[in-house]
């Protein structure tokens, strides 16, 4: 694809980034939106510029939010640009989620559930209605009275708790899961190029950073019949884990600090096939933050990107590795699209030039044999 240089025009692209700035902090009679309030009152906003930005840095992510405008997509860019600024000096080891304070933890598949369903904050038995107290001026809600501290709120339960379907793995009714070879690299989607076929660990953190609403229509696609999918939330966990390092110089772990996230296990149906027996299968969501639909819609693909593995007929897009893993970056996609804003008038030009001519070509081959215009007329 070739451009065009745009001269002359610095003064204007001056202008229309200043024009930006002054839109964008709107009224000078309105206090300028803080870092600190984004971070405080958008935590679903924040969550979800770290996950698709792929950097866990709550001040950063409040930072990306209001230079973008409010653009949560834009706002992952400008994450995923500044992480490759910034030297990496260890790898951390994998989180234990099954320690994690939890403060939010259901399952949709039993009613009683080890250590219990933890509601915790949530949209979901909340009226879709709008609250005009939100709009009034100092509106300080009370919390229930059962709930800790603020300070502590993320931090209810300390214990590890058991899996929802640990109960389907001890009776040997759901596909189990292997760890991965010690020996063996965890794929880098940030240092390596996906390759296809791609191994599972590639393919969820394709599928960690991917768009929030590219696999929340993937993951509806499956349930209305391109896939035939019909999953159980097994489990739900939304709470803080503890970050290690094991630095070479030091040679034992080292915590470094602790980081919200939301997993997700959901459970598919399985009829079976020559090599396995029927059982339930797994689908797997990991996200930054407070994100459970996201996470949710993840560990359905997830579980739809494994078919081929468990015998399973393709039957739609969300089976199709290559379709989901190279569609679904937000980045990169808004990219090929947003590009179309720049000046092509080359190629445009070279266009038109041949749409000129293939119409010059047909309005000969009419005069020369008006009889075939007329049955072509006559067939359409």
């Amino acid at each position: 694809m070739s451009y065009v240089a745009v001269k002359g025009g610095e003064k204007a692209i001056e202008n229309a980034e200043q024009l930006l700035k002054a839109q964008r902090r709107g009224s000078k009679a309105v206090l300028e939106l803080s870092i600190e309030q984004i971070k405080q009152q958008m935590g679903l906003a924040i969550a979800r510029a770290m996950s698709e930005g792929r950097l866990y840095d709550l001040d950063l992510a409040a930072l990306a939010i209001k230079q973008s405008w409010g653009d949560l997509v834009e706002a992952a860019f400008l994450l995923r640009a500044y992480r490759t600024t910034l030297p990496r000096f260890y790898y951390s080891q994998p989180i234990n989620t099954s320690e994690m304070a939890t403060s939010r933890r259901i399952s949709s598949i039993y009613k009683d559930i080890p250590g219990g369903q933890q509601l915790g904050p949530t949209f979901d038995y909340v009226h879709r209605l709008l609250d005009f107290k939100l709009a009034a001026e100092d509106n300080q809600p009370i919390p229930p009275v059962s709930e800790p501290s603020h300070k502590s709120a993320s931090r209810t339960v300390t214990s590890t708790l058991a899996r929802a379907i640990d109960t389907l793995n001890q009776e040997g009714l759901i596909q189990a899961e292997e760890p991965p070879d010690a020996s063996s690299d965890i794929f880098d989607l940030t240092r390596q190029p996906l390759e296809l076929p791609a191994k599972r660990d590639a393919r969820l953190q394709n599928l960690a950073r991917a768009d929030e609403g590219f696999l929340l229509g993937l993951a509806y696609s499956t349930q209305r019949g391109y896939g035939n999918s019909h999953p159980f939330a097994g489990e739900i966990r939304v709470g803080q884990v503890e970050v290690f390092i094991e630095p070479e110089e030091l040679g034992f772990e080292v915590a470094i600090r602790e980081i919200e996230v939301t997993e997700v296990q959901m459970v598919n149906q399985f009829k079976g096939s020559k090599e396995m027996p029927p059982q339930f299968t797994r689908g797997y969501g990991l996200t930054f933050g407070y994100s459970e639909r996201k996470a949710m819609a993840m560990a359905i693909v997830d579980r739809a990107l494994r078919a081929k593995a468990f015998g399973e007929e393709i039957q739609g897009p969300a089976q199709e590795e290559e379709f989901v893993l190279y569609h679904s970056d937000n980045v990169e996609a808004q990219g090929f699209v947003q590009h179309l804003k720049l000046p092509h008038y080359i190629d445009f030009q070279a266009e038109l030039n041949l749409v000129r001519k293939m119409r010059e070509k047909r309005e000969v081959q009419d005069r020369r044999d008006p009889q075939s215009q007329d049955q072509a007329t006559h067939t359409v």
